[in-house]
């Protein structure tokens, strides 16, 4: 989005671009327990392997051993992994390529015809989950599903209107990785 601003008779063209960015940070996949990884290391096959993500969040590598990966995008963890192999190898170039995304589940509970756990490959919103799960049964109250989100210790409860956001008067969004989406 930009912005004409005039300021002392000179013009002024302002390019807003935070918002943009906040979102292209909070699409960026990061990494979860899990998911496979294949570690390319140029010039050096010894090290290059694929490797999974085990359940404490690292994985392991020659020479470096075990190295935290949860958490982390794809190219947070080549710049960690470069960090690293710079103590044996001179100039290392690394790449980090996700081979298998199998942490980014979600729950669907309560009042919907297929409730379970859903292993997903790609952002999905409310209403795409909710249509995995066969939609509502006839008792669920669609004013009042809620999203539970896991932010640190605490829980956060979003709420859902589905006939407002169906009628377009409130918005559908993407589900997190370890959402869950209780149906009354």
């Amino acid at each position: 989005m930009t912005q004409t601003l005039a300021v002392g008779g000179i013009l002024l063209l302002l390019v807003l671009t935070a918002t943009s960015e906040a979102r292209a940070q909070n699409d960026d996949y990061r990494i979860g327990s899990e998911d496979v990884l294949q570690i390319s290391v140029w010039r050096d096959d010894g090290m290059s392997r694929t490797v999974p993500v085990r359940p404490d969040g690292m994985i392991s590598l020659p020479l470096i051993n075990d190295v935290r990966a949860v958490g982390l995008t794809p190219i947070e963890l080549r710049e960690v992994l470069m960090k690293k192999l710079a103590d044996y190898l001179p100039t290392p170039e690394v790449s980090v390529i996700v081979t298998e995304i199998r942490s980014f589940k979600v729950s669907v509970m309560g009042e919907v015809k297929s409730p379970q756990r859903y292993d997903l490959k790609s952002w999905t919103t409310v209403l795409d989950v909710l249509a995995m799960a066969g939609g509502f049964t006839q008792f669920a109250a669609r004013s009042k599903v809620s999203v539970l989100r896991r932010e640190g210790t605490t829980t956060r409860h979003i709420p859902f209107n589905y006939p407002r956001v169906i009628a377009g008067q409130e918005e559908d969004f993407y589900l997190r990785p370890g959402d869950k989406v209780v149906v009354p």
